[in-house]
């Protein structure tokens, strides 16, 4: 088809060129400086790459999430209750959903979706499964580690579940002895899924070292590197994201590009850095052709994601072309 055709039409599928990178990621319209990319790169665009705008996706992320999240509401409070953890109504009712808002939706899209409300102990849980069934994929599990990484970041918090609710729903600071007590929740946690038929011992650890870190700063052995298995090094990245960048009881979100660039610094020290700057650079990736505002006020539009330094994409800024890993003194400020 001729480009000029495909502006205004949404992408199918990720669009990459003949070395593999992407050049434009699957669900973003199609406007004319994209055109300028795909012809410098001789990349050519087939009606099956393409869809209307407003053509409706089969899987509705954003409902069948929240539909996730109140029954992993209720699935939670059961373990509550009972101190057992419904596994298999989990794996028949949330796991599906999960699996197949990964294969359907882009980074960027999930986390729209899964920002966290007045539900943010259960949306939690879902988006921390969500984002570490990506990571898993993107770093080469096979399905069956995939589905184990998945469930058990999915419970991952379930500790919490035996944490006082006054303290686990505090609108304030928690005091010494209460922060002390929440931390509790990774052997709580620990414990109540060794006890769980169907959940294996790395699974289990997930729960236990999620709040583990590299450099031994973490809880609640203080562990290091390899000490921390590959599982719980994954979620952590996720949790630390969703935490992150979520509305809490205690604490306001941190803006978007704020989180990615602290979490980029923690790859120093305290964060695992391959699993992180995947993270993140598979992220950068899906805000191609999102509108962005920059720290010098300025409005631009995301044209590409720089392979060296995908946190610093390449803006246009009206007619002027931006290439923040040329120039460290601006930055993203807002994703709009």
């Amino acid at each position: 088809m001729i480009l000029a055709d495909a502006i205004g039409k949404r992408t199918r599928r990720d669009i990459f060129n003949d070395r593999g990178i992407l050049l434009i990621p699957r669900h973003v319209i199609i406007l004319e400086e994209h055109l300028d990319i795909l012809y410098n790169h001789g990349v050519y665009l087939n009606e099956d790459d393409l869809a209307d705008p407003d053509e409706k996706l089969t899987f509705n992320t954003q409902q069948e999430l929240d539909e996730s999240v109140k029954m992993a509401c209720s699935y939670f409070e059961d373990i509550r209750m009972t101190k057992k953890v419904p596994l298999a109504e989990l794996r028949q009712d949330v796991l599906p959903v999960i699996q197949e808002a990964c294969s359907e939706s882009t980074l960027y899209d999930l986390f729209t979706s899964l920002q966290a409300k007045d539900d943010y102990t259960y949306r939690h849980n879902i988006a921390v499964g969500t984002f570490a069934n990506m990571l898993g994929s993107w770093l080469g599990l096979d399905k069956q580690e995939l589905l184990q990484l998945t469930t058990a970041a999915l419970l991952h918090d379930v500790g919490k579940m035996l944490i006082p609710e006054e303290i686990l729903n505090k609108p304030d600071k928690l005091t010494d002895e209460e922060y002390e007590e929440m931390k509790e929740h990774t052997i709580y946690g620990y414990e109540l899924l060794k006890q769980t038929t169907g959940i294996n011992h790395r699974q289990a650890l997930v729960a236990l070292q999620h709040h583990e870190r590299l450099d031994g700063s973490g809880y609640p052995h203080g562990i290091k590197g390899d000490q921390i298995d590959l599982f719980s090094r994954i979620v952590a990245v996720a949790d630390v994201f969703h935490a992150m960048t979520s509305q809490r009881v205690y604490r306001e979100p941190s803006p978007f590009y704020e989180v990615l660039l602290q979490m980029s610094d923690d790859t120093y020290g305290a964060l695992d850095p391959k699993i992180t700057n995947i993270f993140i650079e598979k992220l950068m990736y899906t805000l191609i052709g999102q509108q962005v505002i920059l720290t010098d006020d300025r409005q631009g539009i995301i044209l590409m994601v720089n392979a060296h330094d995908p946190i610093r994409p390449l803006v246009q800024v009206e007619d002027e072309y931006v290439d923040l890993s040329k120039d460290y003194s601006i930055h993203i400020k807002q994703v709009l």
